[in-house]
């Protein structure tokens, strides 16, 4: 099973532990463009991607969306400020395509830390990925230009480039649909 397989890349279960963390998840399949959090809401729950793609963005005062990250199977998604305050939070998180997720509530993972207190160990690690990633792309949108961004995004994540919608790749690297059109017709020339 595809969360097992993740917890086990950084901590292991015995088989007991592995029953007590799938009966403290929730399965739900979502349809596409599917709201799972809005903006102003309180995220009380965790998305665990098992088929699917789920995004995390905001809307600023013009109307205009800017992603701040996807989520494909065997990844992770929420509003973790307002998860982890249980304050109403900044982000919308929308399901891409259909998708099948597991959903953990603030609440469980309490439950798994003290029942299962090795996956304390295994959350702390996503945490510090989680935020070495967001590190390096706020350096990236400083200093890199937008095709490098674009680059290096197509590197990191080639399985995200066909499945996604133009618009929301350059919103991810920072950049306008129309300018993202004309950087990716100055790049088929080269």
């Amino acid at each position: 099973m595809l969360i097992i397989e993740n917890i086990a890349k950084h901590v292991s279960l015995t088989t007991e532990e592995q029953l007590l963390v799938l009966a403290l998840f929730e399965n739900k399949q979502f349809k596409a463009k599917t709201i799972l959090l809005k903006e102003g809401e309180i995220c009380t729950h965790s998305f665990f991607v098992l088929k699917g793609i789920l995004r995390s963005y905001t809307v600023d005062e013009n109307g205009v969306e800017h992603v701040m990250s996807f989520a494909c199977p065997g990844w992770w998604i929420a509003d973790m400020y307002s998860y982890l305050s249980q304050r109403p939070g900044q982000l919308f998180i929308e399901v891409n395509e259909d998708a099948e997720v597991f959903l953990l509530s603030k609440e469980n993972q309490e439950k798994l830390y003290l029942q299962v207190p090795k996956l304390e160990r295994y959350f702390r690690i996503l945490i510090e990925n989680s935020l070495v990633a967001n590190q390096q792309r706020l350096i990236d949108n400083m200093s890199f230009t937008a095709e490098a961004r674009y680059d290096k995004f197509s590197k990191k994540y080639p399985e995200l480039i066909h499945c996604l919608p133009q618009k929301q790749i350059a919103s991810y690297i920072g950049v306008t649909p129309e300018f993202f059109s004309k950087m990716k017709a100055r790049l088929l020339k080269k």
